[in-house]
């Protein structure tokens, strides 16, 4: 009998306790840090070395959009300049696609980015003397795919970010937003499994950067690719990612979903965070129902089969939406045509304001 393996679980980049410590004596820090522990501060006080990324572990899955979000100096880039190597980790391993990075030779570690990982940073980097679809293409001319074809799988990749119509233009005659959907290009035409993202739209206006941001989740959806992007902005985070990290002083200090992180923030820098976070498309009935028979019990002249129903996927403004809808205080939550809970009013209003959602679902 054949096990069938869900692809969605496959793990192909594996961060595993990886230490960036920038210094001349870096190397006696990593020993220090090893046997005694020390902290960022005391890194940089005994060693006058500044500790980049400290122990961070992640694990990116196939077809998985993850977001390492964080402020100007949080790691966030260091970390993702170590995914391929960009720069060498001080301590820890890196596996992308079962293979340690470290230990891939020059020739070996090109071969990886140029098939495997492709990256686009916030400043695209496009050759000025290079038409779009030039630029687009550069990537397998350096792997030296033969003219022919790496235009016409440029001119497809192009054809997928909307550009179509602009191969034979200059960088110069593009906005920003075009630049960086050339950026994408280029990644794409590679065909790579993992995309890296830097901070691609954050130097563009806000409703650019926008339609950019549902144009990539979709375009990386419907590939099948996985990918990590970088950014400091809490809600373009939760816009795109599936899963997102939140750095501090090159820590990791909460992984999880967008719903995850702003009904169960793990510490006062994440709830400041996501203070201002609207919750109304984000938390699902899931999060602030409450059980059946808890529900019964406080309302014993309640049929909870005669409520409304609601799937657990549903969020805030639908359960909104149907509560405007009944003459009831609440809404049952159906799975598999099972009703397994019960969203009251109550709860609802303190989903909206931002309470815990321990304290929503025992509203």
């Amino acid at each position: 009998m054949n096990t069938v393996t869900d692809p969605s679980n496959e793990i192909l980049v594996d961060c595993k306790s990886v230490w960036k410590i920038f210094g001349s004596r870096a190397p006696a820090a990593v020993k220090a840090i090893s046997e005694r522990g020390l902290s960022k501060k005391q890194v940089l006080d005994e060693f006058n070395c500044v500790v980049g990324v400290a122990d961070a572990s992640l694990q990116v899955r196939r077809g998985e959009i993850f977001c390492v979000m964080g402020l100007s100096g949080s790691g966030k880039s260091t970390l993702i300049r170590l995914l391929n190597r960009l720069i060498e980790p001080s301590m820890g391993g890196i596996v992308v696609k079962g293979r340690d990075i470290a230990k891939l030779n020059a020739a070996q570690l090109r071969d990886m980015r140029a098939r495997h990982i492709g990256m686009v940073f916030q400043s695209v980097a496009l050759l000025p003397h290079r038409t779009v679809l030039e630029n687009a293409a550069f990537g397998l001319e350096v792997r030296g795919v033969g003219k022919e074809e790496r235009h016409q799988t440029a001119r497809a990749a192009l054809d997928k970010v909307g550009l179509t119509d602009w191969t034979s233009r200059y960088p110069s005659e593009l906005s920003g937003g075009m630049q960086q959907r050339v950026g994408l290009a280029r990644a794409l035409a590679a065909d790579p499994e993992i995309i890296l993202m830097d901070e691609p739209f954050s130097a563009l206006d806000p409703l650019i950067r926008r339609q950019l941001q549902d144009e990539f989740r979709q375009l990386t959806k419907s590939l099948g690719k996985s990918a990590v992007f970088i950014t400091h902005d809490l809600e373009e985070a939760i816009r795109i990612g599936d899963r997102i990290v939140i750095m501090k002083d090159g820590v990791i200090v909460q992984v999880g979903t967008a719903e995850d992180i702003v009904t169960n923030p793990a510490d006062d820098y994440v709830s400041d965070f996501v203070a201002g976070i609207s919750r109304i498309h984000l938390v699902k009935a899931h999060t602030v129902m409450r059980p059946v028979a808890e529900y019964s019990a406080a309302h014993p002249h309640v049929d909870v089969g005669s409520l409304l129903r609601a799937s657990p996927e549903a969020d805030i403004g639908n359960l909104i939406d149907l509560t405007m809808q009944s003459d009831r205080d609440a809404i049952a939550v159906v799975d598999n045509d099972a009703i397994v809970g019960v969203v009251t009013t109550r709860g609802l209003l303190r989903s909206v304001a931002g309470h815990p959602a321990s304290q929503a679902t025992a509203a």
